[in-house]
């Protein structure tokens, strides 16, 4: 696995993960571990004391992990705390017991509740600040989540159209029967949709011949608190929220390192946006997609992914970097032959945008860091 130095961090991002329907991850290993245990603990039982403090929920972050118990809707509000934590005791141990200074990194990002983590490891928040006003929607937005269904739109053709998809969600929605909507763009062939009720159902039903018929979409079996979308409109979690957010102490320095917002898909925050920027983060689909390629327009060479069990960032990059090695291995001593061209019609997505975004070309080299998995591969001296 990649060794990590002070001089690995200058050209490096760190990525912070969202929620996920499993949120352990090696999390009790690193709990039991001699060297590791005492800091992972003092951030679960700080996180466990806070919430307690600043909302109506109780809950033992220790006792959730030693006892591995996995998420579920109703675990959410304890999940916001744990990932949170969890990735906090991460950035303490890669510095006191690895020399790693968080600070030297060149940029850090983070998918959907990974950018509240990483304005709060960039000395935006603290912490508490931002928790009391996560758990206070946690219980709302865990409500919703029971009637909703996330789908996976993606085309194995040319890329998707952003505006004929967002038209027709709108075509269902008028239909009044249910609020359906982006909630990320994880490249330019794909997109993550979540709906209520049948609309996920209902667009597939009727989204031929609005969408090329390369389009195809596959439900998620699992349900989703419906963040990053208008579903939370139903129980005006965004306003209730950002009246909080804009209320909470803190907030008027700039991140460090410089954070990209998912939310505008550019570094962004600067020493007195961040509340702005986090009121739209609710309800405003996630512009992954754009945070990538930022990262490789950027020079990033190493991604470390904090927290338990990274999954979709890793997973985008994997297929980008998949993509683009099949692309290239189509080539041939003479320039594209048939199976360049047979590679082609299969990513004409791909194809269309190299020739601009030459920097996707380095995806293949970028080298990717699972924190948790180096931490226990390389115990501290």
């Amino acid at each position: 696995m990649e060794l990590l130095t002070q001089d690995t961090l200058a050209s490096a991002a760190c990525a912070f993960r969202g929620y996920n329907v499993t949120n352990l991850g090696r999390t009790p290993e690193l709990l039991a571990h001699a060297a590791y245990g005492p800091i992972m603990r003092r951030h679960l039982e700080e996180a466990s004391k806070a919430a307690a403090d600043l909302s109506s929920h109780r809950f033992d972050l220790v006792e959730r992990v030693t006892s591995r118990r996995e998420s579920s809707l109703a675990t959410f509000a304890e999940d916001i705390a744990l990932i949170m934590s969890v990735e906090m005791a991460h950035l303490e141990i890669m510095r006191e017991l690895h020399g790693l200074d968080y600070r030297r990194v060149r940029l850090a990002f983070g998918y959907s509740l990974g950018e509240v983590t990483a304005l709060v490891a960039g000395g935006v928040f603290r912490l508490e600040e931002v928790l009391g006003t996560l758990l206070s929607m946690a219980d709302d937005c865990a409500d919703l989540a029971t009637d909703v269904t996330m789908g996976v739109l993606f085309s194995i053709g040319p890329a998707l159209d952003l505006t004929a998809i967002e038209r027709h969600c709108l075509h269902i929605c008028s239909q009044g029967h249910g609020v359906i909507a982006i909630s990320a763009q994880l490249a330019p062939n794909a997109v993550l949709l979540l709906g209520q009720g049948d609309t996920v159902d209902r667009f597939r039903q009727s989204m031929h011949p609005v969408l090329p018929p390369t389009t195809h979409l596959r439900k998620n079996p699992n349900r989703w608190p419906p963040l990053h979308t208008p579903l939370l409109w139903r129980k005006q979690i965004p306003n209730r929220a950002a009246w909080t957010m804009f209320q909470m102490p803190g907030g008027f320095v700039e991140p460090a390192p410089r954070v990209l917002s998912l939310v505008t898909g550019e570094i962004s925050y600067n020493d007195y946006n961040s509340r702005t920027h986090l009121a739209r983060w609710l309800d405003e689909p996630q512009r992954l997609w754009d945070a990538i390629y930022a990262t490789l327009t950027r020079g990033i060479e190493t991604v470390i992914h904090l927290g338990p069990e990274p999954n979709l960032i890793p997973a985008t990059y994997k297929r980008l970097s998949e993509n683009i090695d099949a692309q290239l291995k189509r080539r041939t001593m003479g320039g594209f032959g048939l199976r360049a061209v047979s590679g082609m019609a299969r990513r004409p997505w791909l194809t269309a945008i190299l020739p601009s975004r030459t920097a996707l070309l380095r995806a293949p080299v970028v080298k990717h860091v699972i924190l948790e998995d180096w931490l226990l591969e390389h115990p501290p001296a």
